[in-house]
């Protein structure tokens, strides 16, 4: 996978398998299509990401990464998009609360990026914008699937 991503060339992608993964395990994400998902966090925003609901808002320059794979029944794995958010400064983009969506398929293409080319990730702006502001736009992990900090 983070061969694939890579490919991409963002700085956002580079060793993102080393920051702090909150699930415990992979788990099934109805809003990434139903594929298997990790969640990590930098160390930007660590320290208030393993709050959760009390995290509050996320510190400039956090970046969240959500790999994503599927399986099907006979055990074959297949690699899936790389879904990434980056808060940027204030006034970055008022109706995504300062943070960028960025999407790497599995091939290391960008397919979009908030205010750049390919899709304009305007779904995943719509959808984090049902918690917002009381969780600063950011999903978190279902409770089963928690890293306990």
């Amino acid at each position: 996978m983070t061969k694939a991503y890579s490919k991409a060339g963002l700085k956002q992608v580079k060793g993102y398998t080393n920051w702090v993964n909150i699930a415990s395990q992979p788990y099934q994400s109805g809003t990434h299509g139903g594929r298997y998902v990790n969640n990590y966090v930098d160390s930007h925003g660590d320290y208030r990401y393993k709050k959760f609901e009390q995290a509050g808002v996320l510190p400039l320059g956090t970046v969240l990464a959500k790999d994503s794979f599927t399986a099907t029944p006979d055990g074959k794995l297949s690699v899936g998009p790389l879904f990434i958010m980056e808060k940027m400064n204030k006034g970055y983009s008022k109706k995504t609360g300062d943070w960028k969506y960025t999407m790497v398929m599995p091939n290391g293409k960008v397919a979009g990026s908030t205010k750049g080319k390919g899709l304009n990730m305007q779904f995943c702006a719509d959808c984090h914008a049902t918690v917002a502001p009381d969780q600063d736009y950011v999903m978190f992990v279902p409770e089963e699937y928690r890293k306990r900090f």
